[in-house]
């Protein structure tokens, strides 16, 4: 017989789970669920598409938030079934089965202890994730590109809604810029930990120096907002001009004049779209992101201000917050939290659940020391 004493773990994972569900408040998802299924079920729903739109969306969030932690708690009975019934038989491959179990819900279970740390105004609503190249040539354009996979595998491997908004290509190698939308419950709250500068040093493939090339890129998190009802964008206020989608190296990927770039005049913002099927369309979404992204900056100058009158004010936007290194030490490392994954390539193809979870907890522990 396989020796293990698992009470101890099951007690610990059973203690989590409960601090989890007192955050979470199981009583209270219900109603609510209950309550948006009423509306939900109403006949003339989609009278109003866009309110329509928002009560089922809002629904299918509240069920995947239930079903994560009844799920959890569905497991851990069956789990003390499977370890009763490995000692009862004294059976190898039954109690390899519950240890096995058991590493994986303390994987599953620590997944869901991070996600109560995500008690921010905008936490539980999708997130638009925008990717832009900076200092490094090929290298760089083809760094943002490498992020852009990167977050886009990550969103598969949760089996994510995610829409690609919009894409500017670099004339040689990878892409300018990208934005893509994660339409996922607490996508803002979670990928929020991944905005800042990202730095790649590795031996450059555009040199035949076969010297080290350092390059940078910049990932901006914002949340998606129904609406930005606080700020109120005068048409004075923004150009607008239309252009013909393109795809990699200036390939015509549209037959009209449907993408839409807005700059906002007064702050020098500009947003593009052109994922839409027209004009109009691509338009409304780059105001909404316009919209959102004012929202966040006169929130965001409000705070500095108080900062400053209490003398603590500090410069962290933009800041490098993590470096990949592909040559020699195989690494990747956030400066903030000091977390380290020593193979690149399985963070490059998606598997970003630890860098991630160390970010928020490292985020909680910031906001409660300030």
């Amino acid at each position: 017989m396989l020796e293990f004493d698992s009470s101890a773990d099951i007690q610990a994972l059973r203690a989590t789970f409960s601090d989890i569900a007192a955050v979470v408040d199981v009583t209270a998802l219900r109603a609510e669920i209950e309550r948006l299924s009423e509306e939900a079920g109403a006949p003339d729903l989609w009278d109003d598409v866009e309110k329509a739109q928002k009560v089922t969306s809002a629904l299918s969030h509240r069920q995947a938030d239930l079903k994560r932690v009844t799920d959890v708690e569905q497991r851990l009975d069956d789990l003390d079934v499977l370890v009763e019934l490995a000692q009862e038989m004294d059976d190898d491959d039954t109690a390899a089965e519950a240890l096995r179990e058991i590493a994986d819900l303390q994987d599953v279970i620590g997944q869901l202890e991070v996600q109560t740390l995500l008690d921010g105004e905008y936490d539980d609503r999708p997130a638009v994730v925008t990717i832009r190249s900076g200092a490094g040539g090929d290298d760089a354009t083809d760094f943002a590109e490498m992020l852009l996979r990167m977050y886009l595998r990550w969103a598969e491997r949760h089996k994510y809604s995610v829409k690609v908004m919009d894409t500017s290509y670099a004339e040689g190698a990878g892409i300018k810029s990208a934005t893509f939308e994660v339409d996922a419950p607490y996508a803002y709250g979670t990928l929020s930990v991944e905005a800042g500068t990202h730095r790649l040093a590795r031996i450059s493939p555009f040199g035949g120096a076969d010297k080290r090339q350092t390059s940078f890129a910049a990932v901006e998190v914002i949340p998606a907002l129904e609406e930005a009802v606080e700020v109120d964008v005068p048409e004075s206020d923004i150009r607008v001009d239309v252009f013909r989608s393109s795809g990699p190296g200036g390939q015509s990927v549209n037959t009209t004049d449907s993408a839409v770039r807005i700059t906002h005049l007064p702050t020098g913002l500009v947003v593009s779209m052109q994922n839409e099927k027209s004009q109009i369309q691509n338009r409304a979404a780059a105001m909404r992101v316009l919209q959102t992204r004012l929202l966040l900056l006169k929130r965001e100058e409000e705070a500095a201000k108080k900062k400053e009158l209490a003398g603590t004010i500090t410069a962290s936007w933009g800041d490098q917050m993590r470096s990949y290194f592909l040559y020699g030490q195989q690494l990747v490392k956030d400066l903030r939290t000091g977390y380290e994954v020593g193979n690149p390539a399985v963070v490059f193809d998606g598997d970003l659940d630890g860098l991630i979870a160390a970010g928020i907890r490292w985020r909680k522990r910031k906001d409660d020391d300030d």
